[in-house]
């Protein structure tokens, strides 16, 4: 009867005999930790005795353990094939892709090719990698030669990368497809100095306005075309459109263009195109002063003359005893008041303003200065000003095709309340200014400003304070991005409907905002007429 009893390991777990329970199944009829009791606390005596049980469980864990490294393999093999990138697959061919991809690819490689230009890199993408690849390499050989001065740039690129994502978790992240405030770090190779010069007083805010800016820019131009002297195997006509194209660029990385600085670069490549398809060509040195007298005549056909008419236009407008409202400031409309004025008729202004730039500031100096009876109002208490106003009289950035006007921010608040109060609302316009164009809100296309120009005020003092010398000089928010749930908005630009609009002051006339796309049309048919 004893040679039937169980035997026990140590621990007084009963192990089984029979073999063939063993190589059917070696974990059945046991308890779960039973393999592990025979393999690690079994008894030096089973041990050199090497049973079968032993044994044959060591064969059947081996035989589990190979099957499962094998199944391990298999399952990660199909995982990285389930896994691998999409830029794995073949490219499709362009005849293989849809209208909209092949648009979204055309505007992708347009955008690289300007990307490489605005860097002073060759347009050929093959080229700008090999150029790319000489400044890598002799960068990298710099760097092994000097090994202190390379531990501190990457330092100070650490830092650079610190601040960078630090501003990008500050950024409104539903307006993330504007352009956002950009740095005059640009590559500046090859580029004239009146066009450097330009640039820097953008970004700077120096000039504002689209009157002033579109000025500036088209008078840099002709400076550029009157210096530009092509190269030997290439004609004027021919080259100067790929002279000014990086002149171009560089101001666009600067500072984004307003529509109407658009629509001026639109009109000057038109014109080189013609003087290219002259017939017989034109001579370096007349195409040079054809293009240079174009210019002349655009800016004073259709930027000085237009306000000077528009000016003799608003005037029938404006009556004794008129309280004019302003928002900011227009050069067409500081001219109108100011010629309205000199005519003698007795009206009086408010002026009201907004930050950052406080643009309404200088034209209040100049009313103030022509003897000009004037207030200053803040955007945030236009209903007060609103109380004795009989007319407001604003500029304009650009007037759309659905006949929206796109204005400074601020311009729509001011037509809204306006038209609250039953007040006749008046834009003066240029029509080169006219955009084909249609914009509903002020978030598909705007300019977003430097959020940091919103926290640069001083905190408010008492005069104890400055008597006793404990004025904090530092601004309220100074520290804003550190905040990380906090997020600044600087939005330059918003969009008044029509229907806040009375009517528009062009140098054609009278006009309602919803015959825009019609003087848009007609209008540059007939200058182009009249040109030629």
């Amino acid at each position: 009867m004893e040679h039937n009893l169980p035997r026990s390991s140590p621990l007084g777990i009963p192990v089984a005999t029979s073999s063939k329970g063993v190589a059917n199944s070696p974990n059945m009829g046991q308890p779960m930790s039973s393999s592990y009791e025979n393999r690690w606390l079994s008894t030096g005596d089973d041990v050199k005795k090497g049973s079968s049980l032993t044994t044959g469980r060591r064969k059947s864990i081996t035989s589990e353990t190979a099957h499962k490294t094998a199944a391990a393999g298999k399952d990660a093999t199909k995982k990285k094939e389930n896994t691998k990138p999409h830029g794995d697959f073949p490219k499709k061919s362009q005849k293989e892709m849809t209208k909209a991809e092949r648009r979204a690819l055309q505007e992708k490689q347009r955008l690289e090719k300007a990307n490489r230009i605005a860097a002073g890199l060759p347009k050929s993408a093959k080229q700008a990698a090999e150029v790319e690849a000489k400044k890598g390499s002799s960068a990298s050989s710099s760097q092994q030669a000097d090994g202190s001065n390379s531990s501190d740039s990457n330092n100070k690129q650490n830092n650079k990368k610190k601040g960078l994502s630090k501003n990008q978790q500050n950024q409104v992240p539903w307006l993330a497809h504007l352009e956002a405030h950009k740095s005059n770090e640009a590559l500046t190779k090859d580029l004239h100095p009146a066009v450097l010069q330009l640039g820097l007083y953008f970004s700077e805010h120096k000039i504002v306005g689209s009157n002033a800016r579109c000025v500036a820019m088209l008078e840099v131009f002709s400076k550029v075309i009157s210096d530009h002297k092509p190269p030997s195997d290439a004609t004027f006509s021919r080259h100067i459109q790929k002279h000014l194209d990086p002149h171009i660029a560089y101001l666009l990385s600067i500072r984004p263009m307003s529509l109407s600085m658009r629509e001026c670069i639109r009109w000057l490549k038109k014109e080189m195109a013609d003087i290219v398809e002259e017939d017989p060509p034109l001579s370096d040195d007349d195409a040079r002063k054809r293009l240079t007298e174009r210019i002349g005549h655009f800016i004073r056909e259709r930027i000085t003359m237009a306000d000077k008419l528009i000016v003799q236009n608003g005037l029938n407008k404006i009556q004794d005893g008129d309280v004019i409202l302003t928002y900011a400031k227009s050069s067409v409309v500081a001219s109108l008041l100011l010629e309205t004025k000199k005519k003698g008729i007795d009206f009086k202004v408010i002026v009201v303003d907004s930050r950052p730039l406080f643009e309404g500031k200088r034209l209040l100096r100049q009313l103030v200065a022509a003897g000009i009876d004037c207030s200053y109002y803040l955007l945030s208490s236009v209903y007060v000003a609103l109380k004795s106003v009989t007319k407001v009289i604003m500029g304009a950035h650009a007037l759309l095709n659905n006949g929206t006007v796109y204005s400074r921010i601020g311009s729509s608040m001011i037509a809204m309340a306006a038209s609250d109060k039953q007040i006749p609302v008046m834009i003066c316009c240029e029509t080169y200014k006219f955009v084909n164009r249609t914009q509903v809100d002020s978030f598909v296309l705007n300019e977003l400003g430097n959020p940091d120009d919103l926290v640069n005020t001083k905190s408010t003092t008492t005069t104890i304070d400055l008597l006793n010398k404990k004025a904090d000089d530092t601004a309220v928010l100074a520290t804003w991005r550190d905040q990380p749930d906090l997020r600044l908005l600087n939005l330059l630009y918003d969009v008044t409907p029509s229907k806040y609009i009375t009517l528009v002051v062009t140098e054609v006339g009278l006009i309602p905002c919803t015959s825009a796309p019609v003087i848009w049309r007609e209008y540059n048919e007939e200058f182009g007429k009249r040109v030629a």
